[in-house]
C-alpha cells in the first residue's frame, strides 16, 4: 500500500477549528440525526483529529483501537460518512479502490486536491473560487450544488527531468 502525505496549501483568509470546537459540532450532528454519542464514535474522532497526514478507514480503526480497543470495524466505516457529511473530514477517492480522510481541521470545504502519480503525494490547495464556479454553473441550469471536488493528477517535473523525486523513499 502506498503512503499518503499531504502538503496543505495556506490561506490567510482561513480559520482553524480547534477539536474541542469540532467535537463539539460531530456531537450536534450526531444528536441532529438521532445518533447516540457512543465512547467509540468519541474515539474515531479522536482518532481522525489526531492525524495530520491522509488517512484511510483501516488506518484510522487502528489509531481508534489505541484509543479505545472495543471500536469496531463497521462503526469506523459507519462514522466515517457521517463525518463527512458534517464536513468534519474531507475524503479523497483517487481511484485505486481506497478512499483517504483528512481532518477538515481549517473548516475549509473549498480544498482543491494535486495527487501525483509518481509518489502518491496529495496535495491539498485552498481553492476559493470553486464556491462561485459551483454556484453560477448549477443555476444557470436550474440547480442547487450539493457538493463538489476539484482533484488534478499529476506527474512530477522532477522526476521527469532528473530521475529523482524528493517525494519519493
Amino acid at each position: 500500500m502506498s503512503t499518503f502525505l499531504t502538503e496543505t496549501g495556506t490561506d490567510s483568509n482561513v480559520t482553524t477549528v480547534s477539536n474541542e470546537a469540532a467535537r463539539e459540532k460531530f456531537q450536534t450532528y450526531l444528536a441532529k440525526k438521532g445518533l447516540r454519542v457512543t465512547e467509540q464514535r468519541l474515539a474515531i474522532f479522536e482518532a481522525a483529529f489526531g492525524q495530520k497526514e491522509h488517512f484511510t478507514a483501516e488506518q484510522l480503526l487502528d489509531h481508534a483501537r489505541a484509543i479505545d480497543d472495543s471500536v469496531s470495524r463497521a462503526t469506523v466505516y459507519r462514522t466515517l460518512p457521517i463525518m463527512t457529511e458534517a464536513s468534519l473530514v474531507r475524503e479523497v477517492d483517487i481511484g485505486k479502490n481506497l478512499k483517504y480522510y483528512l481532518p477538515n481541521a481549517d473548516n475549509n470545504p473549498q480544498v482543491a486536491q494535486v495527487i501525483c502519480m509518481d509518489c502518491d503525494k496529495i496535495f491539498e490547495i485552498s481553492a476559493p473560487f470553486m464556491e462561485w464556479y459551483g454556484n453560477t454553473v448549477s443555476s444557470k441550469l436550474g440547480l442547487t450544488p450539493v457538493s463538489q471536488r476539484l482533484q488534478v493528477s499529476a506527474h512530477c517535473n522532477a522526476l521527469k527531468q532528473t530521475g529523482t523525486c524528493k517525494n519519493l523513499n
